[in-house]
C-alpha cells in the first residue's frame, strides 16, 4: 500500500500549483485522502482531506477559499489545488491514507504517507 506525490516546485506569490497523490495497493474507494504539510522549523500540519466518496471534505483556515481538493477514482488519484499561494504557504506536502469508508474526513488517523513534494513560494 503505498501514495506518492508529484506537482510540487517554485512558483511566484499568487500563482498556482496543482499536487497529485496517486494510490496503489489500495482497494478501490475504500480510503480516505488528506494533504499535510510542514513548514521549516514547523510541525506538520493538515491541510484538506477527502472521503473515499468524496461527498466530505473539509480544509484548514489557511487554506479556505484558496484551495481545494479532488479525486479521480478511476486513476486512485487525489488533487490539492492551491490557487493565490503565499511565502507561508512553502513547505514540504504530504499525502495520506487512511484505510476505510468515511462519512466525516477528519485530519487524524492517517497510516500510509508518501515522501513528499517540495513547495517554494517566492519571488
Amino acid at each position: 500500500l503505498q501514495v506518492a506525490e508529484s506537482g510540487g516546485g517554485l512558483v511566484q506569490p499568487g500563482g498556482s500549483l496543482r499536487l497529485s497523490c496517486t494510490a496503489s495497493g489500495f482497494t478501490s474507494g475504500y480510503y480516505a485522502i488528506a494533504w499535510f504539510r510542514q513548514a521549516p522549523g514547523r510541525e506538520r500540519e493538515g491541510v484538506s482531506c477527502i472521503t473515499n466518496s468524496g461527498g466530505s471534505t473539509i480544509y484548514a483556515d489557511s487554506a479556505k477559499g484558496r484551495f481545494t481538493i479532488s479525486k479521480d477514482n478511476a486513476k486512485n488519484t487525489v488533487y490539492l489545488q492551491m490557487n493565490d499561494l503565499k511565502p507561508e504557504d512553502t513547505g514540504v506536502y504530504y499525502c495520506a491514507a487512511r484505510l476505510g469508508v468515511y462519512r466525516q474526513c477528519v485530519l487524524t488517523g492517517y497510516d500510509y504517507w508518501g515522501q513528499g513534494t517540495q513547495v517554494t513560494v517566492s519571488s
